[in-house]
């Protein structure tokens, strides 16, 4: 008799609060790590990776974009003694910590500067290779250490988009549902309903949101680090990808200048939403209550590349969504984007 066993990687410790950079080498001393190396970029180099780097009495490594030639830069760069990789800044410096860890079998240490999508908390790493984005598995980080006094400084549209990512759960959701509906994949009701929790407090807080505070950075950061965890739980990032990032992805590879991937993602569940007869208006009322784009203006694209989005989206991953196997017609691409205000 065959025995089924079910996997979960969590982090064993999420620090949220403010001015808690300081709580950095306790932290890393408590989870037992004496060698680690401190990622960042220059940017982020200033806004937390000195602090980090000099209170931890560790070196640091400064990267240039999530690119497959930087991870491997990173991993041949790790002294032999490293024993955590600890990513200090955005979406990149963060996805090319947890691969590069990953490579080398080290655990990583995530330190988000914005709180723009839940990369901050998740197994996935968004890496450029021949200049087309891929999501690759990773590990998620053993530990998350996020001082929102840091966060609340970067450009509101960050918090924005963090919540937009958030928000599109709700489309990632029913994709999924309905995979395991048709196809019989397999479904995880307790990450489903976390994923969902997440992107149901995004529209309920929407208005403290917009305030751009400190409560505001507080509440995207728990969920987006929960949504980190319910991807965790399901051993994949179903919980919170679906037709959605699809398009988004879609849009990566065909517009001259993509929008940040959680506006896009909010976007896109919009009109996913409308594909499953859902309330696709909640979320894009949502959407503009955080100052988050809801149009191809707004992403500043053109109307011809959301279109063509639409159009291929399902052919970016082998993942059965709302999208189907054949996509959508040209005509009922411009239809949806019509209808829901998109173009």
């Amino acid at each position: 008799m065959t025995t089924l066993m079910h996997t979960m990687e969590m982090p064993r410790k999420v620090a949220l609060g403010s001015r808690i950079l300081k709580e950095v080498p306790s932290i890393v001393g408590e989870l037992g790590y004496r060698h680690p190396m401190v990622l960042c970029d220059e940017i982020t180099y200033d806004i937390a990776g000195k602090t980090v780097s000099e209170s931890l009495g560790c070196p640091h490594l400064c990267i240039d974009g999530a690119t497959s030639e930087e991870v491997e830069r990173v991993r041949n760069e790790l002294a032999p003694e490293t024993d955590v990789v600890i990513g200090a800044g955005g979406g990149t410096v963060i996805d090319v910590a947890k691969l590069a860890s990953r490579y080398r079998s080290l655990p990583f240490i995530s330190i988000p500067t914005a709180a723009s999508h839940d990369g901050i908390a998740s197994s996935r790493a968004s890496i450029k290779a021949r200049d087309q984005k891929t999501s690759i598995k990773a590990l998620p980080p053993v530990a998350i250490i996020a001082d929102t006094s840091v966060i609340v400084n970067a450009p509101y549209r960050f918090l924005a988009a963090g919540c937009a990512d958030l928000i599109s759960n709700y489309t990632a959701v029913k994709d999924w549902e309905l995979a395991h509906r048709l196809r019989g994949e397999y479904f995880s009701e307790y990450a489903a309903q976390l994923s969902l929790l997440s992107a149901k407090l995004m529209i309920k807080n929407a208005s403290v949101i917009r305030e751009g505070s400190e409560r505001s950075v507080r509440k995207v950061l728990k969920g987006l680090i929960s949504s980190g965890i319910a991807m965790s739980i399901a051993g994949s990032s179903r919980p919170a990808s679906g037709s959605e990032h699809l398009f988004s992805h879609a849009l990566d590879v065909i517009a001259p200048r993509p929008a940040m991937h959680g506006e896009q993602c909010g976007i896109g569940s919009t009109m996913m939403m409308y594909l499953h007869g859902g309330s696709w208006r909640s979320i894009r009322t949502a959407l503009k209550t955080v100052n988050a784009p809801t149009t191809s203006h707004d992403l500043q694209i053109s109307d011809e590349h959301i279109i063509e989005a639409l159009m291929t989206a399902h052919k970016i991953r082998d993942r059965y969504t709302i999208l189907g196997d054949k996509g959508l017609t040209r005509e009922a691409a411009e239809s949806l984007a019509r209808t829901t205000g998109v173009i």
